[in-house]
């Protein structure tokens, strides 16, 4: 696996863009791009608490709605 990037790392290669390659990139990283959960969770995988719940999935739904007429 590749060594993955750091801002350190890569602050010295966009400084020495020019200001038209600098909007280009500016471009790119504002385009919207599918998300990946995958990589997320190969970087930080989820904790066990994370998923877990000591009350019954659905209960925080129904709590709170006794008033509502």
């Amino acid at each position: 696996m590749s060594k993955l990037l750091t801002a350190d790392d890569i602050l010295p290669l966009v400084t020495c863009l020019t200001p038209q390659e600098r909007l280009r990139l500016l471009r790119l990283i504002g385009v919207p791009q599918e998300v990946d959960d995958g990589d997320a969770y190969r970087v930080l995988p989820p904790t066990q608490e994370e998923f877990s719940s000591d009350k019954e999935p659905l209960a925080w739904d129904s709590e709170g709605w006794e008033d509502v007429a």
